[in-house]
């Protein structure tokens, strides 16, 4: 990757970069998932819906979260247009949702399932004004951008010995390429970073970032104990145990190589917050692999580089999710679900840094409209971290 790499993507009024162009149809409530599941699966694949479980029943800060969140994907580059489908009664307001993607310059409308007289309605109008959004916005051409306009998620899961050998440091390479390009990573799961905690906080450029992620780090271990549990209960977990992984140490040790060796720790940053320096950032998520993607893109990120050494086939609806192994065996079991393979680091017949130019092309080339394993096999998972019991 040079100083004038680039890719192909869909500049927005708001002045940040696309690298898809989806309708998103946006439940405020379970309640209308399905309705919005049936109008994006109208103009698939441009359609993209986002079926949760909350939206009702949730007080404060939860409740709080989850309309950040949602309306964090209402304006998030990866969308062209959004569609809200309200019940009516529920908490969460369409309106606001609605607002939220028309400030970033983009076409909103709002269905109400209940104001509509039913699913049947609500449907056939949602799947009307769909059909008319995804006409405008395959007239969005794309256009060369900058690779500091890109912000990259950083994931792993179903992690086994070869995560933290092979395939974590090869995508903390391109972590440290893409920084020194000007771009942003992120990178989530507070709980795998337990044990490795200060090794990330001797890289903040400032005081106040270090401080930071040692009290986030510190709130949620405080959490588990004051449930009366140990953290270790579900880290490593059972998949990492048979993988290989014998303790949380060691787990955090390999998952840290997803944010580079050089790159400095900016900031820290709540689920779902906007990322906004460039440099990397760890945003407190929970180790749930969907939960965390779900949070690391409502924060920016375009795209995910997500290694995996036992195999794991998790997507998201609007970010493309490339998977990279360092397990040969899983390349060949796996291998629908599998983008990039870089076990060659295990058998020595690659170098961590031939693999990491592979890893850099392949992701320029899916910014570019190249679709990855998980959006071919159409995994589009989404769900939004809970912070408290539903009332």
């Amino acid at each position: 990757m040079t100083s004038t790499a680039s890719f192909l993507g869909y500049r927005r009024p708001d002045a940040r970069v696309g690298i898809r162009n989806h309708v998103l149809v946006v439940p405020t409530v379970i309640c209308s998932a399905v309705v919005a599941e049936r109008i994006a699966a109208s103009i698939a694949p441009v359609g993209a819906a986002l079926p949760h479980l909350a939206g009702c029943g949730q007080l404060g800060p939860d409740l709080a979260l989850t309309h950040e969140t949602l309306a964090a994907y209402c304006r998030h580059p990866n969308v062209g247009a959004v569609i809200v489908v309200a019940l009516g009664c529920e908490q969460v307001v369409a309106q606001r949702l609605a607002d939220e993607a028309r400030r970033a310059g983009k076409d909103a409308h709002i269905v109400a399932i209940q104001s509509e007289g039913g699913t049947l309605r609500a449907t056939a109008k949602g799947i009307d004004i769909a059909r008319e959004l995804a006409a405008s916005v395959s007239r969005i051409d794309r256009s060369w951008c900058p690779a500091s306009s890109l912000i990259l998620s950083v994931k792993c899961g179903g992690s086994d010995y070869t995560s933290g050998l092979a395939s974590n440091p090869a995508v903390g390479r391109v972590a440290d390429r893409l920084v020194s390009l000007g771009g942003s990573v992120v990178l989530g799961e507070i709980a795998e970073i337990m044990g490795a905690e200060h090794l990330l906080a001797d890289r903040a450029s400032r005081p106040e970032a270090a401080a930071q992620l040692l009290r986030v780090v510190n709130r949620v271990e405080a959490e588990a104990i004051a449930l009366g549990l140990d953290i270790r209960g579900t880290q490593p977990s059972p998949g990492n145990i048979r993988g290989g992984l014998t303790t949380i140490e060691e787990k955090s040790l390999g998952a840290t190589h997803k944010a580079g060796e050089r790159t400095r720790l900016e900031d820290v940053v709540g689920y779902a917050a906007p990322i906004t320096r460039r440099g990397l950032t760890v945003m407190d998520t929970p180790g749930l692999d969907v939960e965390s993607v779900t949070g690391m893109v409502g924060g920016g990120a375009q795209a995910v580089l997500f290694t995996t050494g036992l195999g794991t086939p998790t997507g998201n609806p609007i970010a493309p999710v490339i998977k990279i192994t360092g397990n040969a065996r899983t390349a060949r079991s796996m291998a629908d679900n599998i983008d990039v393979d870089v076990s060659g680091i295990m058998m020595e017949v690659e170098s961590l840094d031939a693999a990491a130019d592979r890893l850099l092309e392949e992701l320029i080339g899916v910014c570019s409209g190249r679709p990855t394993a998980a959006e071919r096999l159409g995994h589009r998972e989404f769900a939004i971290h809970r912070r408290n019991p539903t009332i």
